[in-house]
């Protein structure tokens, strides 16, 4: 059978569903900002048995829409985690679901020691291994004020429902 053959009987045998993913707990909607922007907070794709959550790239936003700890990477980087943690629990997944983050800071050179030593301690709490896949980049973020941003894919089998 080649690839073409699977992909072909994958197609005809296999639901796709998608949703967008909310948790007005944590954060607001983008097209609800003061200037609004087209995204979702994230996306929940169901194909069979398997759920894949992609998390849009989040960062140190409150429930209103407005951007907190300002000046201060690690209580950013703090809020960051909790937000994508709410995002991941509105779908029933946790950290340990995460199969690969992509970290986006604004100044590399002078945050990526604090920012790996946060995501250590982060992701030791969460207890994860193996750890996620991960890319640090530097980047220009949405607003001058946000040092960090993190995007993030989680994978998992949905519990049966009782």
């Amino acid at each position: 059978m080649t690839i073409l053959d699977t992909l072909d009987r994958i197609g005809k045998t296999t639901q796709v569903k998608t949703k967008a993913i909310t948790e007005h707990s944590v954060l607001n909607e983008a097209y609800d900002y003061e200037k609004p922007s087209s995204f979702s907070r994230g996306l929940r794709i169901d194909l069979d048995n398997l759920v894949i959550l992609l998390i849009s790239g989040t960062a140190s936003i409150d429930e209103q829409g407005v951007s907190v700890h300002i000046g201060d990477f690690d209580a950013q980087l703090r809020r960051t985690y909790h937000n994508i943690t709410g995002l991941l629990a509105a779908e029933g997944a946790t950290w340990k679901d995460i199969v690969r983050t992509t970290c986006y800071l604004r100044d590399i050179e002078r945050d990526y020691a604090a920012f790996n030593e946060g995501r250590t301690a982060f992701f030791r709490e969460q207890g994860l291994d193996p750890l996620p896949a991960s890319t640090g980049i530097q980047a220009i973020l949405c607003r001058p004020e946000l040092l960090i941003e993190i995007e993030a894919i989680a994978m998992f089998v949905p519990k049966p429902k009782e």
